[in-house]
């Protein structure tokens, strides 16, 4: 693999691992996982070494992906923003200062949705013929 960066080999693993844990497959041998540890413990007389398997186990697997799925999630989040940045710009209509609004307040966020909701309101009054004075 000439020219991949360490950054690039590490986004192509977590993508690949993400997608993967995430796959019906694992999760049914997750649920074997723990059926088989469920099942052993009589065997092992339900010993500390038997409960720190598990323990042991999951706590490792959890905390690398947690790394790795935030990973995951972070450039599939850029992605979107990128895409519907490039949807806006496309569109005549459509204000630019949606561009930034990750980077607004909370404040600016709430007014937005507000103003988004009574539009979509107004919109779903005027496909069914009511005007604003009649009652829904």
């Amino acid at each position: 693999m000439t020219g991949v960066t360490s950054h690039e080999l590490f986004r192509r693993i977590a993508k690949r691992i993400s997608y993967t844990v995430g796959s019906p497959i694992v999760c049914l041998l997750a649920v074997v996982l723990v059926v088989g540890w469920a099942i052993a413990g009589p065997f092992f007389g339900y010993s500390d070494t038997w409960q720190l398997a598990i323990n042991t186990t999951t706590t490792i697997i959890t905390f690398l992906m947690v790394f790795l799925i935030q990973n995951t999630q972070n450039r599939d989040s850029k992605e979107i923003h990128l895409k519907l940045d490039e949807l806006i710009h496309a569109m005549k209509k459509a204000r630019n200062s949606m561009l930034d609004v990750e980077d607004m307040p909370d404040a600016e966020l709430a007014r937005l949705e507000g103003e988004f909701r009574k539009e979509a309101k107004q919109r779903t009054r005027e496909r069914h013929g009511l005007r604003d004075d009649d009652r829904a």
